[in-house]
């Protein structure tokens, strides 16, 4: 998912997009640790995908706090 592409969902989206991502990592993990993942890959997408939708719900935190 890319960065314009998240900036244009709603902060309750987001905060969705977070879990599903959160949950399905989980289950790679598991995955990996019984040896059954086929892409491994996958892990290091999600992780960033989730930093990159925590950076945004940041950066509106940040512009909330400064119109204030």
């Amino acid at each position: 998912m890319k960065v314009n592409e998240i900036r244009n969902l709603t902060t309750e989206e987001i905060n969705k997009k977070i879990e599903e991502s959160k949950e399905e990592l989980f289950n790679l993990r598991f995955q990996q640790a019984s040896g059954n993942l086929e892409k491994p890959s996958r892990i290091k997408e999600l992780r960033r995908t989730v930093a990159r939708l925590k950076t945004i719900l940041r950066e509106r935190e940040m512009n909330k706090e400064e119109e204030a």
